[in-house]
């Protein structure tokens, strides 16, 4: 029986290395969720000042005290299984638990299961760890994962993350302890999609109230998003919206306990506030920080920057569904106009790479053996010729209120005004600028998501499958059966060559197909106060709280 230490997420062990660089000496650009797009979607706005939590108020001795961190964009739903957004996330990842984890180098560990083997083929069989409780007293165990995983399952329920464990055919209940997955096909990559923070274990309890609610009318996951219960070391205690979340810690927990008698997430969107109160021991984190803020965060005695290399990509995505962008050739053509190089030197400082494809080298099918889309405005301009689009067109790039995606949107208007293409700008607040791409209202707009199982399965299918189009994180509605039978030909294939060799077609298909122009990998880069101790945040960005101590 594999013990999961030593296994790297399946046959692509080697693959899931990632560099961790703590609190180094240079910026990072925090990703953006699935609607960051889970990446991208690192980003959501609201104002808000909270005067009761202050860096000062910090308990010393390594025990107890209020961690503050100051950030971007609020949560935007406290349901894991409905949640596709980084904010969110930050939350949900530290009130409930998965049943594995990736540590700082993304080997998969044990968290909820203890142990895992492949008993068949096509069967994977979890050992539970015992005595968990969730924050309501309830009891976990092999009928609450069964529960959890055919909710996420559920069709009414349609959850953005349903991907993860759609080939999954049956959870079998062997005892309490003991689960058992089925899947469609032998399939490696899903011990490391079960540490996918949307693969959250629920109180049964809270599930069972919640589909009753449904049943007088609410919406699915309302009275999960309202009362949030799960496993993990904090427990919820408030949420002002557009304001500021609490977590408490979880005096029952059943492992090694927190340190911290709370945290608060605190929306702060101005990026320099966010920096003062790093500054001025208001925040003792704030995220992100961007790259050109770092140097006065450097500068300053008592903080320090924090970066690590990120399982992400940040792209600029076209409505497939509306003229022009129902033509390739448009799509290549404003994918060609894009200077990616000065995307990262001017507005990452370098603290990123440019993206050959939708993947990094945090994942298994990544390969810089593919055909590369370079800046090139004669082809461009030829290929919108032959569009019909000789006088180019108008269009509008949508974004959300975060300064990176502005300045984004602002060099990629200047690059297709070279093309003859006039494009104004829309900026949205963040909740509703989900809403509004997930109905397909945008034209051209720009996201990421963060590529948080190591392995290619999740973000391709993530942002390209056909039965993900829409608000589950496909916002370039592209629908495509061609394309999807060669993403299901790479998941169920266990070759590793034969599997990368899949990948790297997989790639090139879309860099020709251009449902979205690929543009970076940001690393994260954070601003954290030198009185904590033990901070760090997952490649997707996701922080790590349980065992943070603030001293004095």
């Amino acid at each position: 029986m594999f013990k999961s230490k030593a296994l790297k997420a399946g046959i692509f062990s080697a693959a899931l290395t990632v560099v961790l660089a703590g609190c180094a000496q240079e910026p990072d650009e925090g990703a953006v969720g699935n609607a960051n797009n889970d990446g991208g979607a690192n980003d959501n706005a609201a104002n808000g000042e909270d005067g009761n939590n202050n860096g000062d108020e910090a308990a010393g001795g390594g025990e107890g005290g209020d961690l503050v961190i100051a950030t971007l964009s609020d949560a935007n739903m406290l349901d894991p299984h409905s949640a596709s957004d980084i904010p969110s996330g930050q939350a949900n990842s530290n009130i409930f638990e998965t049943l594995t984890k990736y540590d700082t180098d993304m080997e998969l560990e044990p968290l909820l299961a203890e142990e895992w083997e492949a008993v068949e083929e096509d069967v994977w069989e979890f050992k539970l760890v015992e005595g968990v409780t969730f924050h309501d007293g309830s009891e976990f165990n092999a009928d609450v994962v069964k529960m959890n995983i055919e909710r996420i399952l559920d069709p009414e329920l349609a959850s953005p993350r349903a991907i993860l464990v759609d080939i999954i055919d049956e959870v079998i209940v062997v005892d309490d302890h003991t689960v058992q997955f089925r899947t469609e096909d032998p399939f490696a990559p899903l011990p490391a999609h079960l540490a996918h923070y949307s693969i959250s274990m629920i109180s049964p309890e809270v599930i069972e109230e919640d589909y009753a609610r449904v049943e007088d009318g609410d919406q699915y996951g309302q009275y999960i998003n309202e009362n949030p219960i799960g496993t993990g070391a904090f427990k919820f205690e408030s949420w002002d919206t557009g304001d500021q979340l609490v977590m408490v810690k979880n005096e029952d927990y059943w492992g090694e306990p927190a340190h911290l008698d709370s945290v608060t997430l605190k929306v702060v969107p101005e990026d320099l506030t966010r920096v003062g109160e790093l500054e001025t021991g208001a925040a003792h984190v704030i995220d992100p920080l961007t790259p050109s803020d770092m140097s006065q965060v450097e500068n300053s005695e008592g903080i320090d920057v924090y970066q690590r290399s990120a399982a992400s990509i940040t792209y600029m995505g076209f409505n497939m569904e509306k003229e022009p962008f129902d033509d390739e050739r448009v799509r290549r053509a404003v994918a060609l106009a894009l200077d990616r190089a000065s995307m990262v030197d001017g507005i990452l400082e370098g603290t990123g790479v440019r993206a050959v494809g939708p993947i990094n080298d945090t994942q298994f099918g990544f390969s810089e053996n593919v055909d590369a889309v370079e800046q090139d405005y004669e082809e461009a301009r030829a290929l919108l010729a032959e569009a019909g689009y000789e006088d180019g067109f108008d269009t509008v790039i949508w974004t959300n209120d975060s300064r990176e995606r502005q300045d984004i949107a602002e060099l990629a208007q200047a690059d297709l005004a070279q093309i003859g293409v006039n494009a104004e700008i829309n900026v949205v607040e963040w909740g509703a600028y989900l809403d509004a791409t997930g109905a397909g209202d945008h034209d051209i707009f720009i996201l990421g998501l963060s590529l948080g199982t190591g392995d290619a399965d999740y973000p391709l299918h993530m942002l390209f499958h056909s039965e993900n189009a829409g608000p589950q994180g496909n916002r370039s509605f592209m629908r495509d059966e061609e394309f999807d039978q060669m993403l299901h030909e790479a998941r169920i294939e266990q070759d590793e060559d034969t599997r990368l060799a899949l990948y790297e077609d997989i790639v090139n298909y879309l860099n020709e197909q251009s449902p979205m122009a690929f543009l970076y990998h940001p690393d994260h880069i954070m601003g954290v106060a030198d009185n904590v101790e033990g901070f760090w945040a997952d490649p997707s960005g996701l922080y790590q709280l349980k065992d943070i101590q603030l001293n004095n």
